[in-house]
């Protein structure tokens, strides 16, 4: 059985990218569905947050998009979130959560230190033929 992850609304807000006062109303207009713990405080479970994550980054006006478009060519950008990170010697091991599905890539160590990778953080994996690239977003 698969345990889901709860997190405080303050993280939940900082992971979406919204401010602690939106995420509230979120969560009492009912756009996103939390659990009570025993005190009666909100927690967000990681699904609701996984199902967030794509509204962002929904194309609009072509203007929007031509300002929003990352600078690199590859095409197969998977938005997602950091989940694992593990660093051994010139190595780190990147496990992203994109929706129900879960990618691992092996980028070297100091372009996770570059981008500042923590679990949590949202990053793109960018998949060119058989490579997987991390890119902070």
């Amino acid at each position: 059985m698969h345990r889901v992850t709860l997190l405080p609304p303050r993280e939940a807000a900082r992971i979406l990218g919204i401010s602690y006062p939106t995420l509230k109303q979120w969560i009492y207009r009912g756009k996103l569905k939390t659990v009570k713990t025993p005190g009666g405080h909100h927690r967000v479970p990681e699904t609701e947050i996984d199902r967030m994550i794509p509204k962002k980054f929904d194309r609009g006006e072509i203007a929007t998009r031509r300002t929003n478009f990352r600078k690199i060519s590859g095409r197969n950008q998977l938005i997602g979130r950091v989940v694992a990170l593990k660093y051994s010697g010139l190595l780190a091991q990147v496990t992203m959560a994109i929706g129900e599905q879960q990618i691992t890539a092996i980028i070297t160590a100091d372009a996770a230190k570059e981008m500042r990778l923590k679990p949590g953080e949202l990053a793109a994996a960018l998949i060119k033929s058989t490579e997987v690239m991390i890119l902070r977003v």
